[in-house]
C-alpha cells in the first residue's frame, strides 16, 4: 500500500500527517500561508519528501490517498471577502434573507445592525412563476423575467448566483429552468440552487444556505482546483478528497461544488479522530472534545460513541442547516490577543495574531501580546524545544509584549498580568465545553475529555478540574490530531426530503418512493472511481433519519429510523416515535407521550467506508518513568502563586505503562502536556497520554 496523507490547514501552522503500510504515523508542521493556502500545503509535502528520501514528484506517485481539511470557506464567512452575489427568487419573495423570520439575535437592543450582506438587495430580482403545497405548478415560469434578471447580474459583474423559488424542494423544476437559461445567457456564472443544496421545508434557512454556498463556492473552486492541479503536475494520480463539516470525506469537485459542507473542513477531522478512540478493546462512548490551535478553540460532544450532528448552525450570523458535526468554535487560541478596555479590564481574543506576524515571541514583528507568549512567561514552554527544537521563541519578546500592553498599564507585575491571560483563556474554554455539555442537557462530569490541537494539553488539566472531569486524554499526535482524523474517515454523502406527516397518517409508499431517490442521487454523487480499484473501500451501508416534533413546535428533532431490505415500515415509524420521546426529555427536560408527533424531513446518509489504519496496541514496559527525565525548570504554580521547579519529561522516550505524577511537563515533539498538582498521567496502550484528575 502506498502513502496516506492528511492535510489540515489551521490558522498558524498546516499539519500534515502520513503513513505507509505498516509504518507508525508521522507528523510534519509548517506555517500556514494565508495568501495562499496551497504553497503551505506544497510545502509540507515536500518536507515529507525529504524525510523519506524522495523527491515530490516521487511521493505524490506513490500516494494512494490524499485528505485535505481546508479554511477557505470557513475564512470567506469570517472575513466576508466572497464573490459579488446575487439571487434569483420567486415574486414576493426577496427579502426573507433580510426579514429573517423575525429572528433576534439581541432582544434587547433594537438597533442591533444587520449582518454583512453576503447579496446585496439590488442584486436579489424576482421571477414570475408558483408551485403550490403539493408540488404542482400553477404558475408557468416567465423565460423572459429570467433572461432580463440573468442579463442585469451579468451587467452588475454578479459572479455567483443563488436560486432559490418557493416550494422548489418539492419540485425543482422550475429551478432547473432556470439553471439552463443561466448557462445560456451567462456560462461563466457560478449557480448554486436551492433544491440541491438544501431541498427542505423553511424558506428562510433553505435561501440563507444556498446564498452561503453561492457566496463562498467560486473561491473555494478556485483554490481546489488550484491546488489540484499542482498535485497532479508534480505525479499525482489518485482521489483527492477534502474533509466535510459532517464528519465525511467527498471528491475535491463535490467540495467546490457544495462550499457550504466544508464549514469547519479541519475542526471535523478531530472528532472523527476522538470517535475512533478506545478504551482498552472498547471504543470511548461519551466524550468532549477540544482542539486548540492558533486562532480558535472548537468543542463537541460525542455521546454513545456517535458525534452530535446539527441542522441548526448559524455562522457569521447567516444560518446554515445542512447536517453539520456539533462544533462550538470561540476565538481562543494561542495566538489569541489580550487587551485592556476603556474600564481598564483585561480581556483575551477572539482577535488572533494568526500566522503572520503571530505571538510576540515568534520573532516575526508581532508586538501584541497573546496566550502562547503568557504560556512561555509561566514556564509551561521551553523556548528552545517549540516544535522539537526547529523553532526558537524569544521570552523576552513575549515578556516586553505582555508588560508594555497590558501590565504597565493596569499597574499590575508581569507575572501577574501572564497568569490573567491564563486563568481568563481557561475560563473562556471552560464555558465553551458548557455550551456542548451543560446546555445540551448533558453533565460533563460524565464524559472523558479528549484534548488535542497545538496548545490544548496545556490547558485541558485546568478545565477539567473546573468542571469536575475526571479523565482526560492527550494523543500522542495531538498537535495533529485532526489530519490523523481525516486519514480514518470514511465518504459521506447526506440527502434529505421534506416530507409532511404525522404518526398516525402516513403513506409508507411515499416514504419508500422518496428514500429510493435519495438512495440514487447519493449512489450518483458518489465518485471514488480510482478508489475503488485501489482496494481501499471496506463496505457501502445506507442510515436513514427522520425530523420529528410535537405540534405547534418550531424546531425538530433527528431520530434513526430502521429500515429492513432498504424499506421502510410501520414498526419502523413506531420505533423511531418512541426514540423521539426520549431525545425530547433528554434535550428539553420533557416529554408528552400521549401528544401527536409529526414528521417533517426524511433523510438518509449514504456511507463507504475506507480500511482504517491500525492503531496502536502497545506493550506495556513499568510503570517508571525516570529514564524520560530530561530538565526541571521553574513553572508557575496557581494553588502557590509562585514559580516552583517542575520536572520536565521528554516524550518520546517515555514508554506504554510509565507513571508521571503532577506537577510535571511532558515535551512531545509538537505538543507540550502539563500534569497539574493532583494529577497522574500514564502512556496507554494506543499510544495516549491518560489522565487521572482529582
Amino acid at each position: 500500500m502506498g502513502y496516506r496523507i492528511g492535510i489540515d490547514v489551521g490558522g498558524t501552522f498546516t499539519d500534515l500527517v502520513y503513513l505507509s503500510d505498516n509504518d507508525p504515523v508521522r507528523i510534519v508542521k509548517t506555517p500556514t500561508t494565508p495568501e495562499n493556502q496551497a504553497a503551505g500545503v506544497l510545502n509540507g509535502l515536500e518536507k515529507i519528501a525529504g524525510r523519506e528520501n524522495k523527491s515530490i514528484n516521487g511521493l505524490l506517485r506513490d500516494t494512494d490517498l490524499l485528505i485535505h481539511g481546508t479554511t477557505v470557506a470557513t475564512n470567506t464567512m469570517l472575513e466576508f471577502n466572497g464573490a459579488s452575489t446575487g439571487l434569483i427568487a420567486t415574486k414576493g419573495f426577496r427579502d426573507d434573507i433580510e426579514l429573517r423570520r423575525g429572528y433576534k439575535e439581541r432582544l434587547f437592543d433594537p438597533a442591533y445592525p444587520q449582518p454583512v450582506p453576503i447579496a446585496r438587495r439590488r442584486h436579489r430580482l424576482t421571477v414570475d412563476e408558483r408551485i403550490d403545497r403539493e408540488g404542482n405548478i400553477t404558475r408557468t415560469l416567465n423565460e423572459k423575467d429570467v433572461r432580463s434578471v440573468v442579463r442585469q447580474l451579468k451587467e452588475a459583474g454578479i459572479e455567483s448566483i443563488g436560486v432559490c423559488l418557493f416550494f422548489s424542494f418539492l419540485n425543482p423544476v422550475h429551478e432547473k429552468q432556470i439553471l439552463r437559461i443561466i448557462k445560456d445567457e451567462y456560462p461563466e456564472a457560478y449557480v448554486s440552487l436551492s433544491s440541491e443544496v438544501l431541498p427542505q421545508i423553511r424558506e428562510f434557512e433553505r435561501v440563507s444556505t444556498t446564498l452561503v454556498n453561492a457566496y463562498t463556492c467560486p473561491k473555494l473552486n478556485r483554490y481546489l482546483n488550484t491546488l489540484e492541479s499542482n498535485l497532479r503536475e508534480k505525479g499525482f494520480e489518485n482521489e483527492f478528497f477534502v474533509m466535510l463539516s459532517n464528519g465525511g470525506i467527498m471528491s475535491a469537485d463535490y467540495a467546490g461544488k457544495y462550499s457550504v459542507y466544508s464549514l469547519l473542513s479541519g475542526p471535523a477531522g478531530g472528532v472523527v479522530s476522538a470517535s475512533q478512540l478506545k478504551n482498552g478493546q472498547k471504543p470511548s462512548p461519551n466524550l468532549i472534545t477540544v482542539d486548540m490551535g492558533g486562532t480558535s478553540y472548537d468543542v463537541s460532544l460525542i455521546h454513545q460513541g456517535r458525534p452530535n450532528i446539527t441542522t441548526d448552525c448559524w455562522f457569521s450570523r447567516y444560518r446554515v442547516s445542512i447536517p453539520m458535526l456539533e462544533i462550538h468554535t470561540i476565538g481562543a487560541g494561542g495566538g489569541s490577543i489580550a487587551w485592556v478596555d476603556d474600564g481598564g479590564a483585561m480581556h483575551v481574543g477572539p482577535e488572533s495574531a494568526g500566522a503572520d506576524p503571530g505571538p510576540a515571541c515568534y520573532g516575526r514583528g508581532g508586538t501584541q501580546p497573546t496566550v502562547t507568549d503568557a504560556n512561555l512567561v509561566l514556564g509551561f514552554i521551553d523556548p528552545d524545544y517549540f516544535l522539537g527544537g526547529e523553532m526558537r521563541l524569544n521570552k523576552d519578546a513575549a515578556a516586553k509584549a505582555i508588560k508594555n500592553t497590558l501590565a504597565e498599564p493596569m499597574g499590575i507585575e508581569l507575572v501577574e498580568a501572564a497568569n490573567g491571560i491564563f486563568r481568563i483563556i481557561n475560563s473562556s474554554m471552560a464555558n465553551g465545553i458548557r455550551e456542548v455539555s451543560v446546555k445540551k442537557g448533558y453533565d460533563p462530569r460524565d464524559f472523558t475529555l479528549v484534548a488535542y490541537g497545538g496548545n490544548g494539553a496545556v490547558h485541558a488539566g485546568m478545565q477539567a478540574g473546573e468542571l469536575g472531569i475526571s479523565r482526560l486524554i492527550v494523543p500522542r499526535i495531538a498537535t495533529a490530531f485532526s489530519a490523523w482524523g481525516m486519514i480514518g474517515s470514511d465518504i459521506v454523502i447526506n440527502k434529505m426530503r421534506t416530507y409532511l406527516a404525522n404518526e398516525r397518517n402516513y403513506d409508507l409508499n411515499i416514504i419508500n418512493r422518496l428514500f429510493n431517490d435519495m438512495r440514487l442521487e447519493a449512489e450518483k454523487d458518489m465518485s471514488g472511481e480510482k478508489l475503488k480499484r485501489s482496494g481501499l473501500i471496506r463496505d457501502i451501508r445506507f442510515n436513514y433519519f427522520v425530523d420529528m416534533h410535537y405540534n405547534g413546535e418550531t424546531y425538530e428533532i433527528t431520530v434513526p429510523l430502521r429500515a429492513s431490505n432498504s424499506r421502510v415500515t410501520s414498526d419502523s415509524i413506531l420505533e423511531s416515535v418512541n426514540r423521539f420521546h426520549i431525545e425530547h426529555k433528554t434535550l428539553h427536560t420533557f416529554s408528552n407521550p400521549e401528544a401527536l408527533v409529526f414528521i417533517m424531513n426524511l433523510k438518509i446518509e449514504m456511507v463507504v467506508s475506507i480500511k482504517k489504519p491500525g492503531i496502536a496496541d502497545l506493550s506495556p514496559d513499568g510503570d517508571d518513568a525516570s529514564h524520560a527525565l530530561r530538565t526541571r525548570r521553574m513553572v508557575y504554580c496557581n494553588e502557590a502563586m509562585s514559580f516552583r521547579e517542575t520536572p520536565v519529561y521528554d516524550g518520546t522516550r517515555i514508554k506504554c505503562g510509565n507513571i508521571l505524577n503532577g506537577p510535571c511537563i511532558i515535551e512531545e515533539p509538537a505538543t507540550t502536556i502539563v500534569v497539574y498538582k493532583g494529577q497522574t498521567a500514564t502512556l496507554n496502550a494506543n499510544d495516549c497520554y491518560d489522565i487521572s484528575v482529582s
